[in-house]
């Protein structure tokens, strides 16, 4: 479960720390509130790759961490271990963009290659998005 996530210098956000509440998470508002700058910084969490342009202040780097709650006995246990990542009671994974473009990503403050993250953080996070339902439309997702 996420617990917080934090985000320091991505698009229009100078420094921004939301603490999640247990279970069911839904972001809303009007056109322009943010909701995509939000889903943009998850993103990055999620292993999607960096783009400097981003980066609200060119001086300093950017910075996406988010910290979740991991049962003991979870699968994303197990992805850490296969991975030879430490394991503790919560699960922190961060991003960060240099202004020069140059990224790094940690998974409990030990460096992680890009595909370390996505295969670890796909399993914590579910996002579903306006018209997502339309893919139940098709038959390959039906079976899925």
């Amino acid at each position: 479960m996420l617990q917080r996530l934090l985000i320091k210098n991505f698009a229009i956000i100078s420094d921004l720390t939301i603490d999640w509440e247990a279970n069911l998470s839904i972001i809303t508002g009007e056109t322009g509130a943010g909701k995509s700058i939000l889903l943009g910084a998850l993103g990055l969490i999620l292993g999607n790759r960096a783009d400097h342009s981003v980066i609200l202040d060119k001086s300093e780097k950017c910075v996406v961490e988010a910290q979740f709650a991991v049962s003991k006995s979870s699968l994303v246990n197990n992805e850490l271990t296969k991975r030879e990542f430490e394991i503790y009671d919560d699960l922190i994974i961060r991003r960060e963009i240099s202004p020069t473009g140059r990224s790094r990503a940690f998974i409990n403050d030990t460096p992680a290659r890009l595909e370390d993250v996505a295969s670890v953080a796909h399993q914590l996070v579910d996002l579903h998005r306006q018209f997502d339902n339309y893919e139940l439309l098709q038959r390959t997702e039906q079976i899925a």
